[in-house]
């Protein structure tokens, strides 16, 4: 069938008409975006009997529950509501609190709240059907096919390649979709309104500025490669879930600049321990592959080339791979990068407490905590 469909190159009603007449009530629908609710268009569309589910979290907003209700209601359907297990949660919350995905990466809750339950329900069908599009991020869905077996999940057969996943949107564009919707009227999030384009949980979920890629609205704070919570983890191709693994071995170290010194653990930890530092140091915890430590490397070089003079040292520790426990345990980092300064005449540190990491800012920081350079 996929070949079939690929080379007809068909629409995205007659993937979804050819979907449901070949696997009737063992397929559903998995509903939460704009994707998915022109998929759900689509399938109205086609006069057949169609099922349609979703993942409740627990942490979505409030727009999307009554998205949930609108979409109920236009078209005359029931949502097949999956939840994840109330003792799963309740384990991983009591043990590493509401937001551990900021420090750890969202794929454990993500496991928890979406992947389990996912895998659950998708174990009583024989074929689902998502809004996945190929744009929607070059990084792991530009190979996305309209039809194919699910690499990942199995299905009520159980055993590899029991389930069939198809994506009739894997072609289309955001403004062909957003053009149907409008044209359909169908309900959509009125987070769209906002500037939210891919919806999540709402800890896990912003609004993207012009010109941004639509998924770098979430999981902002990771790496662009680990950007699928789970649910469609197998569009990542073994070259790209090789490099995913061990990009921290690969990665070409940064903040390579003469004046900023290279510190190891029993550097950084001394200059912790020092009761009165001899001079203002300001560190920076960084892992090489974070793309929020390398959009820093040119306002850190500059502030050090601007504050060297005045008597401020720059430092560097790579705090990823052998030293994040340490580093989460003895320098209180949550994320990367992590800034932390040890003003001269004081013991101990003072984090840096905002996002704002160009050289004024740095400056600012400095002087209100050491007094005027």
């Amino acid at each position: 069938m996929r070949d079939a469909l690929e080379r007809a190159r068909a629409t995205p009603l007659e993937i979804m008409d050819k979907a449901l007449e070949t696997y009737g009530d063992g397929l559903a629908i998995a509903f939460s975006g704009a994707e998915d609710v022109a998929v759900i268009q689509y399938a109205a569309l086609t006069g057949r009997p169609y099922r349609v589910f979703s993942l409740d979290t627990g942490r979505l907003n409030p727009e999307t529950y009554e998205l949930f209700d609108k979409v109920e209601k236009h078209f005359d359907i029931k949502i097949e509501y999956c939840f994840p297990e109330s003792e799963a949660v309740k384990a991983l919350v009591n043990e590493k609190g509401m937001f551990s995905f900021y420090e750890d990466g969202h794929k454990e809750c993500c496991g928890v709240r979406k992947v389990k339950p996912l895998r659950a329900k998708l174990a009583t069908l024989t074929a689902w059907v998502t809004g996945q599009r190929k744009d929607q991020s070059p990084g792991t869905r530009n190979a996305v096919p309209a039809c194919q077996i699910d690499p990942v999940f199995e299905g009520a057969a159980g055993g590899a390649g029991s389930l069939v996943k198809f994506n009739p949107l894997t072609d289309a564009t955001s403004q062909e979709v957003w053009d149907f919707l409008r044209v359909m009227g169908t309900p959509v999030n009125a987070l769209h309104e906002r500037g939210y384009v891919s919806i999540g949980c709402a800890p896990c979920t912003r609004a993207v500025l012009p010109g941004q890629q639509e998924r770098e609205g979430r999981w902002w704070w990771e790496d662009a490669s680990d950007k699928e919570c789970g649910l469609h983890s197998g569009n990542l191709t073994a070259e790209e879930k090789a490099k995913q693994d061990d990009r921290e071995a690969t990665e070409e170290d940064i903040f390579e600049h003469d004046s900023i010194r290279n510190l190891s653990r029993d550097d950084i930890a001394a200059l912790k321990d020092e009761k009165t530092h001899g001079e203002t140091t300001l560190a920076v915890l960084y892992a090489p592959w974070c793309p929020f430590c390398q959009r820093m490397v040119s306002g850190f070089e500059t502030a050090a080339e601007r504050l060297g003079p005045k008597g401020v040292k720059f430092a560097k520790f790579r705090a990823d791979r052998d030293e994040k426990e340490w580093s989460q345990e003895n320098l209180s980092m949550k994320s990367f990068p992590t800034l932390l300064l040890f003003p001269k005449g004081r013991s101990g540190y003072v984090k840096l407490g905002s996002e704002r990491r160009d050289p004024d800012s740095l400056e600012i920081f400095i002087e209100s905590i050491t007094g005027k350079l």
